[in-house]
């Protein structure tokens, strides 16, 4: 079954808004209506009225474009642009293109892959269709790397916490290495039933703890407190929020691995955390994304 777009674009929230609802009056009807702002990497934050915003609809017949003509020169938007999909086995596409990951000692891999698994690894089975976490990201991959270069230099944690944990994939990775407690939290109930599944396709049930929590307000988190080792793979503005909590929950001497980072972000994060007694340990950068890897004095 063929699918179509129609693409445009308008200044301001509430016009984009307002577009976006009438867009839903169109016969025929679109299977979905997108609105987003335009923010460009690194740019200053302005105004929602004053922004670029972006509008897309969906369609499963040909849309009516004397219509969407109708409705850009009555809303002021940029004229739409419609575009034919084409027809694609999308899980074949997506398991052809998410090969096997190395990083380090670490192989991740999607069950389509499963006979290329080579001898002597710490083998870690994501699905495909769990998108985030599955090592393929320059953050996820920059976690893995940090954590095979601590496990280099010898760390022996007591206890580790993997925050915001995706897939859990950081948290199965220090897991297969250290038989010590290990706690993978996220704030989307979702996320953490795909940490569980994971965990049961690696034969590990049990080895991690999976919790909902927002970042460290969760009892099952304060009781395990202090740790040795803290991953926290999510963005800039959630990592400087949490950087008293994060330092709170580390032990003296500790390592937390942080990424989500955008390459000209990363001394702000450097800073804050630096403010809170964790100062930068080995710091890589893959494409456009920084990992930190800080120890807490």
């Amino acid at each position: 079954m063929p699918t179509y777009t129609a693409f445009t674009t308008i200044n301001g929230k509430r016009a984009a808004e307002t577009l976006g609802e009438a867009l839903e009056q169109l016969t025929p009807e679109p299977t979905g209506v997108s609105v987003f702002e335009i923010q460009e990497d690194g740019a200053e934050e302005i105004e929602t009225e004053t922004a670029d915003w972006e509008i897309t609809a969906y369609f499963i017949e040909t849309p009516d474009e004397a219509g969407l003509a109708l409705l850009a020169a009555a809303h002021g938007s940029a004229p739409f642009e419609v575009t034919e999909l084409p027809e694609t086995d999308w899980i074949a596409k997506v398991e052809e293109e998410l090969a096997p990951v190395v990083a380090g000692r670490f192989f991740v891999y999607g069950s389509h892959s499963a006979d290329r698994v080579p001898d002597g690894v710490e083998p870690l089975l994501i699905e495909a269709g769990m998108a985030f976490g599955t090592g393929h990201h320059g953050t996820t991959l920059g976690c893995l790397e940090a954590l095979d270069r601590l496990i280099d230099e010898g760390i022996a944690p007591r206890a580790v916490a993997d925050i915001g944990c995706g897939t859990a994939v950081l948290a199965m990775a220090a897991a297969r290495i250290w038989q010590v407690p290990v706690l993978a939290s996220d704030i989307d109930p979702v996320a953490v039933e795909v940490a569980e599944v994971n965990l049961a396709a690696n034969d590990m049930t049990g080895q991690v703890q999976c919790l909902v929590a927002e970042g460290f307000d969760n009892e099952v988190l304060a009781q395990a407190a202090p740790f040795d080792l803290i991953f926290a793979n999510i963005l800039k503005g959630p990592l400087i929020g949490l950087a008293p909590d994060l330092c709170g929950a580390l032990a003296p001497g500790g390592y937390a691995i942080l990424s989500g980072i955008l390459n000209p972000q990363a001394d702000a994060v450097v800073a804050a955390y630096a403010a809170e007694g964790a100062t930068v340990h080995q710091r890589e950068t893959i494409g456009d994304w920084t990992t930190l890897c800080l120890k807490k004095a």
